[in-house]
C-alpha cells in the first residue's frame, strides 16, 4: 500500500487473532509497528517472532494505564502516524441475564478503550501534523444480533464516536472504522463444530467466513495514501452477511 513504509503504526489487541495478522501485514509493508496488549505473555511471544518497534502490556479499559502506556511509547517510537484500534472483547449471553460486571466490563474494553486510546493518539498527531485512525467496529454495531446486547451497543458506540472523531479531527488525522462479519481466528474456530461452522457459512452470500488476513488488508488500505479521501465511514466486510439481513436468521 501506498505511504506505509517507515510509518510508526500501533496496534492494540496485536498479540492474537485480527490483530496478529495486521501487526504482519504493516510489518510488510515496511513500517514500525508497535503492539499494546493486556496479554503480557502472549506480548512477549509476539516480541521474541517479529521485529516490534516497541511492545507495551496495557489495559486500554483504563485511562490511566493508557495514559502510561503512551508514556513508555513516546520514549520508545514516538507518537503514531497511524493507529489501528483493534483491543476488543465480547461475551455470549442472553439479555436478561448480563450482569452488571459483565456489562461494564464489555463496555469499558470495546467503547471506552477505543476512546481512551484514540484519544492520546489523536493528540500526538495533531501536535506532529496529521495521522489516520481505524477503528474496529462490527456489523454487530449496524444491525440487531442477539445474545451480544453489551457487545452491540458498544461497537454502535464505535461507529459514532469514528464520525465524531472524523469531523473534529479533519483535515489532520482521518478516522474510519471496520466493521467486520463472521471472521474465522483461531479462537472463533475452535468454538465451532463442523455443522455451527456449515450454518453460519450458509446464511453469508460468499458461503464462507474471512480470514483475518482479510480484515488486516482493509486495515491496512484505509490507513493508507490508497485512501485520502475516505473519512467519517463504517466499512463493512462480511461477504454481503448484511445485505439482506441474513445475521438476524
Amino acid at each position: 500500500m501506498k505511504g506505509l513504509k517507515d510509518k510508526r503504526v500501533l496496534i492494540t489487541g496485536g498479540a492474537s487473532g485480527i490483530g496478529l495478522a495486521t501487526v504482519k501485514r504493516f510489518l510488510e509493508e515496511g513500517s514500525r509497528v508497535a503492539v499494546f496488549d493486556r496479554d503480557a505473555d502472549g506480548l512477549q511471544r509476539l516480541a521474541a517472532d517479529l521485529p516490534l518497534a516497541a511492545a507495551v502490556t496495557v489495559d486500554v479499559s483504563d485511562s490511566e494505564s493508557v495514559a502510561r502506556a503512551f508514556a513508555q511509547l513516546d520514549e520508545t517510537l514516538g507518537g503514531p502516524d497511524i493507529l489501528i484500534n483493534n483491543a476488543g472483547i465480547s461475551i455470549r449471553h442472553n439479555f436478561l441475564e448480563i450482569t452488571p460486571a459483565e456489562w461494564e466490563q464489555v463496555v469499558r474494553v470495546d467503547l471506552f478503550g477505543v476512546f481512551y486510546v484514540a484519544q492520546q493518539a489523536a493528540r500526538r498527531m495533531v501536535a506532529g501534523g496529521g495521522g489516520a485512525i481505524v477503528n474496529m467496529g462490527s456489523t454487530n454495531g449496524m444491525v440487531g444480533q442477539p445474545f451480544y446486547a453489551d457487545y452491540n451497543a458498544a461497537k454502535a458506540g464505535v461507529i459514532e464516536l469514528t464520525r465524531s472523531m472524523a469531523i473534529e479531527l479533519a483535515p489532520a488525522v482521518r478516522v474510519n472504522a471496520v466493521c467486520p462479519g463472521y471472521v474465522l481466528t483461531p479462537m472463533q474456530e475452535a468454538e465451532y463444530t463442523p455443522e455451527m461452522m456449515a450454518e453460519l457459512n450458509a446464511k453469508i452470500p460468499l458461503k464462507r467466513h474471512a480470514s483475518p488476513e482479510e480484515v488486516a488488508g482493509l486495515f491496512a488500505f484505509l490507513a493508507s495514501e490508497e485512501a485520502p479521501y475516505i473519512n467519517g465511514q463504517p466499512i463493512v466486510i462480511d461477504g454481503g452477511e448484511i445485505a439482506g439481513g441474513l445475521c438476524s436468521r
